[in-house]
């Protein structure tokens, strides 16, 4: 009896020019939004080719870029369909309620469950259409990309058919409210509306939060188009469809009934109550199951950190609490209405492998004025706490909530964080801090996370320490050539403190150089080094202790007599690379294969690939504000060296004398010493001692890990990964998406957008009159 209503109402959905005129629309949209980024990439592809008879690919995920890009099919369609489904619904039961055949269908010996049933299964079938359309695209989308994600398209098609059959849902209760059709879409889009940013009312009150973020339709189906489809977000459409079935079935019995309106409303509430419920057990992290369509696993977190979390013990929870500072930096992010976006951007990755997370929040406000005296200056003659009580007047909440300084020193100090938003991790009684960044991604990537994990499990971390005493570059300095923020910048997430190092200085009357740090760095000293300071060196050296070396030019006297163990030195001079916009001591070494294959750092990745295919056109250049060469005997010695960057001959030589850098560009001239053919400005040394590989780099250049350099950006963190025999930092690295390349032409993407635009639209039109014609004469 179901499927007989389902067909009945089918073929009153397709005799009225309503339906037809909202696939026609569909059509023309998923058309318009599948050709355009197609068509662009196309021409650029073309472009590529014409011009580069080495063209490989455009680099990019096309299945991404063209279905769920900002101008992709799903990404609009999503946004507009709410307007196409309360137009399908407005009459679906309105429409017998208006003419009164609703009574003669209550009068026949069919239950009214079967009638609801039937009408909603016809929707859910002309759904189905919409999806087939979608499916027609991304039929065209395997055949003009190379080597399409299917998972990734498959997972976004289900999330679409939910959404839509959802709307549907919505649409057949308002239609049952109203006898007025106009009335009843009117009111599914404001329903759709107010489902849609419920999410975000509220959010300051713990029980609210969660109820509003559980019964908003916004970014449910988020994950299931980036390639993730869960159990949770399934079952959260299937409650959502039967929440608004059972609520239709209640309002059409309840026109029947003469039952008090409380009876009535107990209904709706218990309802209501059974799908909160519901959601709640299911959205429980352990009972989720998560399956990753995409071809790559890009939502599923690095099979390292992975093994970090297997390491953990089930029973042992892991304890996560987010200190949120009213007057410190990231508070919009920290308070209780940005908790939900918290958890799903940062944590959820993690639960689906630990479900056992325990999350505590704790609100307060400090400031260290010591530092920094604007607080004081924007609110003359008031004291600490009155300028809390306006800033939290300004972020509409109530200061009440948030502890005073003296009551958080009692449990923790937070002036070494800045007091600015931090988690403090805490496994079987160890803690670390996982901090937040001043970027704009501003939460902790996978590359921070899994350190702060592994040094929960860890009881020793690698150390980098840094010789003082000789005003080397100093870690604790910010200035533009210090080496504060590729070191101890809390704030910094790619600084060697968040990458899970242990940093620290070694004073030049130390004792002894302890033997097991992962790397002691020499950063262009300015005095010469003591005799008992070159001995601790030597002696390092010698048990096979990893160094990192940075020089500078006129300074090769400083370092040439710790360099002369391991058989390389410091060329007098300066290398000058003479540029039209750049000054000439800025040299441009371009990054070796051994360079290459010092870390899994991304753009190092690429080189090697590159290099594999022996494309030297594609290699990679860093800059090197004033350096010197490198010198070695390649013939024998006791440590094999390699290049880790070379110049080019014919763009740079090694000046004698003095250079002049703000005046008219120097000139080669070999009588007075200059020497012109390719140089190393930094070399890796390896050799094999005490049963290990001992790992050191000598750099001509110092200015290259400054902060004004971005503290040697790849370049350093591939140099301190070597240097700890790639422990640290945990590289997450991925695949490349295998579809980077169309199939198809801008001529044919042209012909595409002709056949899908036009054609194929004016076809079902004329289908569609055609059916309408004959019917209405019969």
């Amino acid at each position: 009896m179901t499927f007989k209503i389902a067909r009945t109402e089918l073929r009153n959905l397709f005799y009225s020019p309503v339906a037809w005129f909202l696939l026609i629309a569909f059509l023309v949209q998923c058309a318009v939004f599948y050709t355009s980024p197609l068509s662009m990439a196309a021409r650029w592809q073309d472009i590529a080719i014409e011009n580069n008879p080495k063209f490989k690919d455009l680099g990019i995920s096309l299945t991404s870029g063209i279905f769920l890009g900002s101008d992709g099919i799903f990404a609009n369609v999503m946004q507009n369909l709410y307007l196409f489904v309360p137009l399908l619904t407005m009459g679906i039961i309105s429409r017998e309620i208006n003419t009164g055949t609703i009574k003669l269908l209550y009068s026949s010996p069919v239950r009214l469950r079967h009638i609801l049933l039937g009408k909603y299964l016809a929707v859910m079938i002309f759904n189905l259409l919409l999806v087939s359309i979608v499916g027609i695209f991304m039929v065209t989308g395997a055949f003009n990309i190379v080597h399409v994600d299917y998972g990734l398209l498959l997972s976004a098609a289900l999330g679409f058919y939910l959404l839509v059959s959802a709307y549907a849902a919505i649409g057949v209760f308002m239609s049952s409210l109203t006898t007025y059709q106009i009335v009843s879409a009117i009111g599914s889009f404001i329903l759709i509306f107010i489902l849609s940013r419920i999410g975000g009312l509220w959010q300051k009150y713990d029980f609210v939060r969660d109820l509003t973020y559980f019964l908003s339709l916004s970014g449910r189906t988020q994950k299931m188009l980036s390639g993730l489809i869960t159990t949770k977000d399934v079952i959260y459409f299937l409650v959502i469809i039967g929440v608004f079935l059972a609520f239709t079935q209640i309002r059409l019995t309840g026109t029947r009934d003469n039952k008090p309106w409380f009876v009535k409303a107990g209904k709706y509430i218990t309802v209501m109550a059974i799908a909160l419920v519901i959601g709640y057990i299911t959205s429980r992290p352990g009972l989720t199951v998560y399956w990753d369509t995409t071809a790559n696993s890009t939502n599923t977190i690095h099979e390292r950190t992975r093994q970090i979390i297997r390491q953990m013990d089930k029973d042992s929870p892991l304890e996560v609490t987010m200190y949120t500072n009213l007057m410190g930096i990231g508070v919009d992010q920290g308070l209780p209405e940005g908790r939900n976006q918290y958890l799903s951007v940062l944590w959820d990755k993690y639960l689906r492998f630990k479900p056992d997370i325990k999350f505590k929040y704790e609100y307060y406000y400090d400031y260290d004025a010591t530092k920094d005296s604007f607080l004081y200056k924007q609110f003359p003659g008031k004291s600490l706490r009155q300028i809390a009580g306006k800033i939290a007047f300004g972020h509409e909440t109530d200061l009440s909530g948030f502890k005073s300084p003296e009551e958080m020193h009692k449990d923790i100090d937070l002036q070494p964080e800045a007091y600015r938003v931090v988690m403090q991790l805490k496994y079987k009684g160890r803690t670390t801090f996982l901090r937040t960044f001043d970027d704009g991604i501003f939460w902790p990537e996978e590359m921070q996370v899994a350190p702060a994990l592994k040094r929960l499990l860890e009881a020793k971390m690698p150390k980098v320490l840094f010789l003082t005493g000789n005003l080397e570059r100093s870690i604790y300095k910010t200035g533009e050539r210090e080496y504060w923020l590729h070191s101890v910048a809390k704030s910094n997430r790619a600084a060697l403190i968040n990458l899970g190092f242990d940093v620290d200085t070694l004073a030049e009357n130390s004792p002894e150089i302890p033997a097991d740090i992962a790397a002691l760095v020499i950063a262009d000293p300015k005095t010469e080094l003591s005799t008992a300071t070159l001995d601790k060196i030597r002696r390092y050296i010698d048990k096979g202790g990893n160094l990192f070396i940075l020089g500078e030019p006129g300074k090769q006297p400083i370092l040439n007599p710790v360099l002369q163990q391991l058989g390389v030195q410091l060329m007098p001079g300066i290398l000058v690379e003479p540029t039209k916009n750049e000054m000439p001591h800025m040299v441009k070494p371009y990054v070796t294969s051994t360079g290459a294959n010092l870390a899994e750092e991304m753009v190092l990745l690429m080189l090697k690939e590159a290099l594999k295919e022996k494309d030297n056109e594609d290699s990679l250049f860093t800059m090197f504000p004033g350096v010197t060469a490198i010198t070695y005997d390649s013939s024998g010695g006791p440590f094999t060296v390699k290049p880790l960057m070379m110049t080019e001959a014919d763009k740079t030589w090694l000046k004698a004398g003095t250079l002049v850098t703000d005046s008219v560009p120097p000139v080669y001239t070999p009588q007075d010493g200059d020497i012109q053919r390719p140089f190393t400005p930094a070399v890796a040394l390896t050799r094999k001692i005490n049963n290990r590989e001992q790992r050191i780099v000598v750099c001509g250049d110092a200015d290259f890990m400054s902060t004004i350099r971005n503290g040697g950006d790849f370049t350093g963190r591939a140099i301190y990964s070597w240097l700890d025999n790639n422990e640290y930092p945990i590289y997450t690295p991925r695949p490349r998406s295998k579809d980077v390349k169309l199939a198809i032409t801008l001529t044919g993407a042209n012909a595409l957008r002709i056949i899908y635009v036009w054609v194929l639209p004016a076809l079902v039109l004329l289908l569609a009159a055609v059916l309408l014609i004959r019917r209405k004469r019969k």
